[in-house]
């Protein structure tokens, strides 16, 4: 016993000393030196296209695999990507794409319509398949690829959102042996795509190691390779960051934005951005069958006691303590940098804590005489707020928000838990309160559908709602703007059901958080920003500010520190690294504040 630990010590401090073997396109990327890494401080919740949809997983997934359109890095408008062109039928049912000739697999395989035709199919017909996006196909009556460069999609009824459709194109060669979407484990690497870098490494919690196409339609990328490098913290990124040991890091705080100003060889980044944070108040989850789910408090079944305690919060507050001032209050479901469609309450919910005292005492919660509200029952009206633990904004919000509502005489407890557990609390709607977000797209069908009754889950599970809302109203309002071809038209139905939404008061936007990112100067110039006027590097709606990144000389020399052998330290906790790692695809719910 005591040889075999010898031995397995032994084998473990050589993972922690001794670099791994890696390929020799990686090889290649860290003899250049021009390995990009970025910071991340959030979970990938799978690497498999099917899959996964955390802003993370979705960020790689367009570095990967080809889309059919994309959008400019100039403004978020169309533009062609695998599909050069293409035409709608004067009826609207029929669109025919025309796909790019001479794109090619990572593997050396042609990229053909009958690929883009295969993935649209396997999503319509296989419910693990439509995990990630299959709201883009729901509306699909039949693809065909009647040759290679021809791309022929009928829907049921018009789509307006036919141009935005950005689900990644996997190739039909691999995945046709696919059996099992939601069982498949894929460790053989590098990963068979066709965009501008190809996935080459994995491990788990630890990295995502990524090396240029050199065969990508549109040129080869100036960087060797991409690695994104996981942190449990944004400290640790920041940290990281100064020594050089990354090069690019995002979601920074406000206090650790404003310490990296004027620090040698650091470029700060403030951009739109184009996530909301909200809170979500429980409305009487059910799932698809009407059949109730989860734990919700009764009393937030009355829209009454969820717009008393929206009217309990002052978002100003909330903007200048928590934020520091680097967002918007929040106010419309889509965020201001989608100027369009976005929507600002005409008379909004103000913080007015008296007029919440009244709709809560015309909603029948009379205060005892110890001040806390009471149920018709007679117990005291007491809700749980639920929050990651790991997020110092999270908190903030919930000690704000705990002390509003006493105010009002409804106890909150605070409860704290890991991502995991919000993700599973979250998906069984247990809870009364939590705290969500997601990252809009520039066409706003994907997350308006997040409130319709269709995203609520089977009683089997899947489904993709937010809020649980479930309101015909809403539902009505978000028909009319998928089949409305007309841009003013579909800006005002889009308003609508914005409009509905808030008043039904199921998730209270908080605020509209600005991007804070920061990258090594010294190392990197020349990031393509999106949209051109305030602009971000990480998560665009596309790969350009990877792609357009240029190495400086220091970066080509190879300084600074390589991840891809070494034992990984996640806020001051050692990771010993194993030699074998298989890709994870097996799904999680997104974390509330990672979401796609």
């Amino acid at each position: 016993m005591g040889r075999r630990f010898a031995v397995l010590w032994t084998a473990l401090l050589v993972a922690l000393l001794v670099p791994m073997p890696a390929t020799a396109q990686q090889d290649g990327a860290r003899q250049e030196g021009a390995t990009l890494r970025i910071g991340l401080q959030q979970q990938i919740d799978s690497l498999n296209p099917f899959l996964g949809y955390t802003l993370a997983s979705t960020d790689i997934f367009r570095s990967i695999y080809p889309t059919l359109t994309t959008y400019s890095p100039d403004d978020f408008s169309v533009m062609p990507e695998l599909a050069e062109s293409w035409e709608p039928s004067p009826d609207k049912l029929t669109w025919t794409f025309r796909i790019r000739s001479g794109v090619k697999w990572s593997d050396g395989q042609p990229v053909t319509a009958r690929d883009a035709a295969y993935t649209f199919n396997r999503m319509m017909t296989d419910p693990a398949a439509s995990t990630a996006n299959g709201n883009f196909v729901e509306n699909f009556e039949t693809v065909t690829a009647p040759d290679d460069t021809t791309l022929v999609v009928r829907t049921k009824t018009p789509q307006a959102t036919m141009l935005a459709i950005d689900a990644p194109i996997v190739p039909e060669h691999v995945w046709s042996k696919v059996a099992d979407v939601a069982g498949f484990a894929n460790d053989q690497m590098p990963v068979v795509g066709s965009g501008p870098f190809t996935l080459t490494g994995y491990r788990a919690e630890q990295d995502v190691t990524l090396t240029a196409n050199p065969d990508f339609w549109r040129g080869a990328p100036k960087v060797a390779g991409l690695q994104f490098i996981q942190f449990k913290n944004s400290d640790a990124a920041v940290q990281a960051l100064r020594k050089g040991d990354v090069d690019v890091v995002q979601k920074l705080t406000p206090a650790q934005f404003d310490a990296l100003a004027g620090e040698a060889d650091i470029e700060q980044v403030k951009g739109q951005g184009r996530r909301f944070f909200e809170l979500l108040l429980n409305p009487g989850a059910t799932n698809s069958e009407n059949e109730a789910i989860g734990s919700g408090h009764p009393a937030l079944k009355d829209v009454r006691v969820r717009q008393a305690i929206d009217q309990a919060i002052d978002r100003k507050v909330l903007v200048d303590r928590v934020l520091g001032g680097y967002g918007q209050e929040g106010g419309g479901y889509l965020p201001p940098i989608f100027s369009d469609y976005q929507w600002t309450p005409p008379q909004p919910r103000t913080f007015d804590p008296a007029a919440a005292n009244r709709k809560l005492d015309e909603a029948g919660y009379a205060r005892g005489a110890d001040g806390i509200r009471r149920t018709p029952q007679g117990e005291p009206l007491e809700f749980d707020l639920v929050l990651h633990g790991s997020r110092s904004e999270d908190t903030q919000v919930g000690e704000f928000v705990k002390r509003w509502l006493a105010d009002l005489g409804i106890n909150v407890e605070l409860q704290p838990v890991s991502d995991n557990q919000l993700n599973d609390r979250t998906t069984s709607a247990e809870y009364d309160m939590v705290i969500s977000g997601w990252s809009a797209n520039p066409d706003p069908d994907y997350v308006l559908r997040l409130q319709t009754c269709a995203s609520r889950p089977t009683p089997s599970g899947g489904g993709n709602p937010d809020s649980y809302l479930c309101d015909q109203q809403y539902d009505e309002l978000y028909n009319r703007q998928l089949g409305e071809f007309d841009k003013d038209k579909r800006v005002d139905l889009v308003q609508q059901a914005q409009a509905r939404f808030y008043d039904q008061a199921a998730g209270l936007v908080l605020w509209y958080q600005n991007s804070l990112e920061a990258y090594r100067a010294d190392r990197y110039s020349g990031f393509t920003l999106q949209p051109k006027t305030d602009g971000v590097i990480v998560a665009q709606q596309g790969y350009w500010g990877y792609y357009g990144a240029q190495p400086t000389d220091k970066a080509l020399s190879g300084s600074g520190t390589d991840y891809t052998g070494v034992a990984w330290v996640l806020g001051g906790v050692v990771v010993l690294v194993g030699v074998v790692v298989a890709l994870v695809v097996v799904r999680r719910r997104a974390t509330a504040d990672t979401r796609e």
